[in-house]
């Protein structure tokens, strides 16, 4: 149990702060400017757990088998795609409405959580903090690992997600929309040119 505990402490210290830095909080900036924070948390915190359990299972394995190439293709296209939603967004969205259907164009909130699970899950395929997090469960309790990991990347994500939620009260609904938009087009543009 101490064994569990300390990898859940150590996973999380070092996960939370490599995030930081990383581009993922930045893409929750992104939604938490557009949706409530409630469902923000949710598909952040479901992203990243379903990134670390492959980290975990995989331990790196499968990272180094598989070509960068497709994984890049995929990963730009579903952001390029994020980015034609945000556009869409319907400007006549009122803010109580935002917590019921939360825009996506009136999706509902399973549709919302699993769009920013799916966005993240992606985004973090193959990138540092999930080599990291597979290198930390060859070496410690992988269960401990995959818990402190996904709870130090929701952490650091959900720093972006309130940051873009404040941004997002400040300015304009078509602001937000056409700032997540262009922020989400070069995150899909910078991985498809294999800057990330």
């Amino acid at each position: 149990m101490v064994d569990i505990i300390s990898a859940i402490v150590t996973s999380f210290g070092v996960v939370f702060v490599a995030e930081l830095g990383d581009k993922t909080p930045l893409l929750a900036l992104g939604f938490g400017a557009q949706h409530s924070l409630r469902l923000v948390a949710v598909g952040l915190t479901l992203g990243y757990a379903i990134a670390n359990l492959l980290a975990v299972i995989v331990g790196g394995l499968l990272g180094a088998a598989l070509p960068d190439r497709p994984i890049q293709i995929v990963s730009g296209l579903v952001f390029l795609g994020f980015a034609v939603l945000a556009l869409r967004r319907d400007d006549d969205v009122e803010e109580d409405d935002v917590e019921s259907v939360d825009g996506l164009g009136g999706a509902s909130a399973p549709k919302v959580v699993g769009s920013i699970a799916l966005a993240i899950a992606i985004a973090e395929m193959g990138d540092k903090t999930q080599i990291t997090t597979a290198t930390l469960a060859s070496q410690a309790a992988p269960i401990g690992v995959w818990i402190g990991a996904t709870l130090g990347a929701a952490s650091s994500g959900m720093v972006g997600a309130v940051a873009g939620r404040s941004i997002g009260h400040r300015i304009s609904t078509r602001a937000v929309n056409v700032a997540s938009a262009v922020l989400f087009a070069a995150f899909g543009v910078a991985i498809l040119a294999g800057w990330f």
